[in-house]
């Protein structure tokens, strides 16, 4: 996983998104689409057109990274708009990247009594 530091902002970009695209690209699209700085040190998050595949773009300070994950079943949950970004937590993120839905986690387990 992405070493994340404390405090950390995580941006969906929402809509569609070529997975073709590499670093450059979607710095491109960070910029001129959602109007942000790839290079601030936020962590956008990018999901193909079947859902099953996303990629995080993120500029530590020192060099930009590429992480990709593809579900081998289901899809990942993302925002119903169309375009511009929504703002998540990292754990939100975290939850996301383990299939999760991130907009309402649901405990399986919780104890009754200790002992």
């Amino acid at each position: 996983m992405i070493p994340l530091p404390s405090g950390v902002r995580v941006w969906l970009a929402v809509g569609r998104t070529d997975m073709r695209r590499g670093m450059n690209g979607l710095a491109l699209q960070v910029q001129e689409t959602l109007q942000r700085d790839p290079f601030a040190g936020d962590l956008f998050v990018f999901r193909g057109r079947r859902g099953d595949m996303i990629k995080v773009l993120w500029h530590d300070g020192l060099g930009m990274s590429l992480y990709a994950k593809r579900l081998e079943r289901g899809r990942f949950v993302w925002p119903a708009a169309s375009s511009g970004s929504v703002a998540i937590s990292a754990a939100q993120l975290a939850y996301m990247l383990d299939g999760i839905d991130w907009r309402n986690p649901i405990h399986t387990f919780r104890p009754e009594r200790a002992g």
